[in-house]
């Protein structure tokens, strides 16, 4: 894994968390973890790791299973033991043979929402209407 900011973060085969998990590093879980996660760095989830609850992150690589609201900006990519129910954004999506994937998945470059405070900039479109220039 690539370190983005920090140290990679580990959550452990037999660790339980509840809670919300912000960084700006890598995340690796093992464990199971019920709550959120931000990262501007790559989630992976172990064989045995579950994750309950939304996860944002650059970059991800599922092995065990994830329920929730899932917000990969680039690569999600889903192992054959991966199982996936919620819902998903991505850009761009990998999924080997044998994956479980239950989730409505909206996906490419506009799938990604705009952080909170910025608007996409929307263009007018008029019909019949000569071009201005100012």
């Amino acid at each position: 894994m690539n370190e983005f900011g920090g140290q990679p973060n580990r959550i452990e085969k037999n660790t339980k968390i509840k809670g919300d998990i912000t960084s700006e590093a890598d995340f690796r879980i093992d464990g199971k973890l019920e709550g959120n996660v931000k990262t501007s760095g790559k989630v992976v989830i172990g064989k045995d790791g579950y994750i309950k609850g939304k996860v944002e992150c650059v970059n991800s690589d599922i092995e065990g299973k994830f329920n929730g609201e899932l917000i990969v900006k680039d690569l999600l990519s889903l192992k054959a033991s991966a199982v996936i129910e919620g819902t998903v954004s991505v850009t761009k999506l990998a999924v080997e043979p044998g994956a479980t994937f239950n989730a409505s998945c909206t996906m490419g470059k506009g799938a990604i929402a705009p952080s909170p405070g910025v608007a996409p900039k929307l263009e007018p479109t008029k019909t019949n209407e000569p071009a201005k220039i100012s």
